[in-house]
């Protein structure tokens, strides 16, 4: 990125930065100021501390003292509704009219919950994990330290209708319901990530967890708040690198973990000073290869029944991993809201498991490992604005701007094969507006940029730009005890990529001579450097789609501590540009990939012919239904959905039934029947093409309050996909069941849980089974009380896979070389204030 182009980034957040302060004048109005106080207590009509009320649309927030009261200052007249949260209890809305004269005495009863009810960020309108008309959940404070990983998906891979793709320990992203890559939309604090993870899966998602204040995931289609690329799915990161309050906290931790020799430190603290708030955060994870419980490659026999090596029990090789980052963030605290901005840099390079060379010395015969790892930068600037208004039609503006320069090397035995380089933009407005007839709601502005280049031997994809405008109108209206949700998004997306040379035309067992170590070149270097008669100029058109999505959901609380929802969405999403543009092999997933604007023909027994041929590019559609009922309140409680979601068009990697041999530029191509005689080794040929599919399933947990210290939960989900014409979509994960017992003294806590995953042999075309397997985790905490410098502190121990199970996950593209880590126990301590 060169300095005119970020000046010019910087230039673009300024300018957004102005036209919303110039909105917040214009449309500000003195308002007589009033005084509000009132009492929190829970059904005995004791009183609840550190309850905390919040005036909704607003900054204004206020906790309970120790005798459950409360005040407000300053507040405008007219109606206001009062958010009320505690710590095990349900949530509860309260509407209070302002009048001339000051309010005291208000009393509001909290009822208790066997849920942690949260907050989510990552809706425009209010919404609460039991409140939504789409299921949520949510990870936060001592949930979120335990369930911490080094990865995004292993952090979440527990959550009900969540599964992690698995691509080693530094690389996993989730999976939600059988869903991922540019279907899953992975964000920070609203905004895209700007990483590379949507395009392979061997591409870490760049966004940190240990320093994350919560972590949020909307399963189903969230397309209407973060558009087409979020029709599975969105896995929300937030965290305070832009402070909006005045408060002063600070966090910390130092971790150990045994099988994989990792060390980890991480902080994060706020603080302010006048109308200014700061923000820092860092942290630092080193680890060594995993060791294994059982051998890393998978064999199979002759009837496709997989049994495992006889190799030794070790460690991974490829699989250990060096990170670290800091974050920096400012804000200037208004009256009616802040402004603020960040700057975060992430570094980590992790290396890639799976990788072998079937060169020979004269010594020995047989496979040698390559050391294969990824370099991994990013420099991430934000601007986020929240601004509240006393009257007029427009309630708020919430403004959020973020420019990311992602850059990704991956690297074979010292010598860089391919880097991937992404700089994206994105600006957002949520305008919202005072209720109307009992209706409140917001406009949405969003404008996303993509710049994508992918150079070297392993460039599957050529360099490509994809931008996005949309509108979106969401609207909400409480009538009795049910609450109404509908919404509207209208986009534009525009795929184009460069032109690039490619040996279309017939492939096989000649053209190999002619490698092409690059891959693509630019176009001034193409008469010197591709002589090559097989090799032709491909100029890509211009790709452009208007994705529509629609909402429609009801929250019903039909008695008292209960609810059912109903969301229904029709969503289309734009395929992404690998998923049209790719040409090449992709040694992350193992397969030459090719993208849906070619035509593949098998050659007889000489390979296959590829052409580029004009076609219309169809948009995928689809049609989502989700039921979930909740009891929330009392001593037992239970969430179930269930889902059914068809999807038009869906463009997924279907078997041609061709192999190409593995390595880079150009391969030799064999038939299926080859595939297994040859010597060397092949990789499958795979076309995105549309196919129609449906896919359905279900997520229960139930929660029972043995007793005041025990907690039972029990856990459930499964998700099935198919082709609508028969057969399965591959590495969908397998059912899941488990059990979750929690014990809470007044020094100590406990937790001992255990996970059975079924046999999966609902497989697609050429895909193998995954044996079933049972993971018996726990944890405990030690609370040591501080009133020191390091705030109070928590002595914990944590144990993954305590009984050493060798097992593969299904979703990942590897599971035959690289299964799950054996038993490792990790030891640590953090403090807070």
């Amino acid at each position: 990125m060169c300095m005119t182009d970020l000046t010019f980034r910087f230039n673009q957040i300024n300018k957004f930065t102005l036209l919303a302060l110039g909105i917040s004048a214009a449309i500000s109005q003195p308002v007589m100021a009033q005084t509000l106080s009132g009492t929190i207590v829970n059904k005995a009509g004791l009183p609840i501390t550190q309850a905390q009320i919040t005036v909704l649309n607003t900054n204004e927030s206020v906790y309970s003292d120790d005798k459950g009261q409360f005040v407000f200052d300053q507040l405008n007249a007219g109606s206001i509704e009062l958010h009320v949260t505690a710590q095990k209890h349900s949530h509860t809305n309260q509407i209070v009219e302002l009048g001339e004269q000051d309010i005291a005495g208000l009393n509001i009863t909290l009822s208790p919950s066997v849920f942690d009810i949260i907050d989510v960020h990552a809706t425009p309108l209010h919404a609460s994990s039991i409140e939504s008309a789409l299921p949520v959940s949510v990870l936060t404070g001592d949930n979120l330290r335990l369930k911490q990983a080094s990865t995004l998906g292993e952090t979440l891979k527990n959550e009900v209708g969540v599964h992690s793709s698995y691509y080693g320990p530094v690389s996993s992203s989730p999976i939600i319901r059988g869903l991922d890559g540019p279907r899953v939309m992975i964000s920070q604090n609203g905004l895209d990530a700007g990483d590379a993870s949507r395009v392979g899966p061997d591409h870490a998602v760049s966004s940190e967890t240990s320093t994350a204040t919560q972590i949020e995931v909307l399963r189903g289609p969230a397309t209407l708040f973060y558009g087409s690329g979020a029709i599975g799915g969105v896995v929300n990161i937030v965290d305070n690198r832009i402070p909006h309050t005045e408060e002063s906290t600070a966090e910390w931790l130092l971790e150990h973990n045994t099988v994989a020799n990792e060390q980890m430190a991480s902080a994060n603290m706020n603080t302010s000073s006048g109308q200014f708030a700061w923000h820092a955060d860092g942290f630092w994870r080193e680890s060594d290869n995993y060791e294994l419980a059982g051998p890393a490659e998978l064999e199979h026999d002759e009837h496709d029944d997989h049994i495992d090596g006889d190799e030794d029990n070790g460690e991974l090789p490829n699989s250990a991993s060096r990170s670290s980052g800091y974050t920096l963030g400012s804000s200037y605290l208004l009256e009616n809201g802040f402004v603020g901005v960040s700057y975060g840099r992430i570094d980590r390079q992790y290396d890639v498991p799976g990788h072998t060379s079937h060169e020979t010395d004269d010594e020995n015969e047989g496979e040698a490992e390559e050391h294969v790892y990824a370099d991994l930068k990013q420099n991430r600037y934000q601007l986020i604005s929240e601004l509240s208004f006393d009257s007029g039609l427009i309630s708020a503006l919430h403004s959020k701007f973020a420019y990311t320069d992602y850059l990704h090397k991956e690297i074979e035995n010292g010598v860089i094969g391919t880097t991937f380089d992404n700089d994206s933009f994105e600006g957002r407005f949520d305008i919202f507006h005072n209720e109307i007839n009992g209706w409140s709601g917001a406009v949405s502005a969003h404008y996303k940029r993509s710049d994508f280049t992918a150079i070297g031997e392993e460039a599957f994809t050529p360099p490509s730009q994809t931008d996005t405008w949309a509108v979106a109108w969401l609207e909400e209206k409480h009538i009795d005890n049910v609450l109404l949700q509908f919404g509207v998004r209208l986009e534009q997306v525009e795929l184009s990529a460069k032109s690039i040379h490619l040996e279309l035309g017939e492939h096989d067992e000649h053209e190999d001579e002619h490698e092409d170590e690059a891959g693509h070149h630019d176009e001034d270097e193409h008469e010197d450097e591709h002589e090559d008669e097989h090799e032709e100029l491909v100029n890509f058109d211009k790709q452009t789609f208007n994705p529509l999505s629609l909402s429609a959901g009801m929250v019903w609380d039909f008695t008292p501590g209960y609810n059912f929802a109903v969301s229904a969405s029709y969503s289309q999403r734009a395929p992404s540009a690998s998923e049209v543009f790719s040409f090449g092999s992709h040694i992350g997933t193992r397969s030459f990939e090719i993208g849906a604007l070619f035509d593949v023909h098998a050659e007889g027994d000489e390979g296959f012919h590829v052409d580029l041929e004009p076609k219309k590019i169809e948009m995928e559609t689809a049609f989502n239904l989700d039921f979930t009922l909740r009891k929330f309140e009392g001593d037992f409680g239970f969430v179930f959905n269930v889902f059914y979601n068809q999807i038009n068009d869906f463009y997924y990697q279907q078997s041609t039934g061709l192999f190409a041999e593995a390595g880079h530029g150009h391969h030799e191509d064999e038939t299926e029947d080859e595939h297994h005689e040859g010597e060397e080794e092949t990789i499958p040929v795979l076309l995105f093409a549309p196919v129609n599919v449906d896919m359905m399933g279900y997520e229960a947990q139930v929660i029972y309050q043995l007793s005041e210290p025990l907690k039972v939960t029990a856990f459930s989900d499964s998700i099935r996909g198919k082709l609508s014409d028969g057969g399965n979509l591959p590495r969908i994960p397998p059912m899941r069941f488990g059990l979750k017992f929690n014990y809470e003294a007044d020094a100590f806590s406990t937790e001992l849980s255990a996970t059975r995953y079924l046999k999966q042999d609902k497989t697609a075309h050429l895909e193998t089974s995954t044996a079933g397997y049972t993971m018996l985790d726990m944890n405990f905490n030690y609370y040591l009380s501080s009133d020191g410098t390091f705030g109070d502190m928590v002595l914990y121990l944590k144990g993954q896979n305590l009984t050493d199970q060798h097992a593969r996950v299904h979703a990942s593209f590897l599971k035959n070389t690289v299964p799950l880590p054996g038993r490792g126990f990790s030891l640590g301590i953090r403090g807070g204030f």
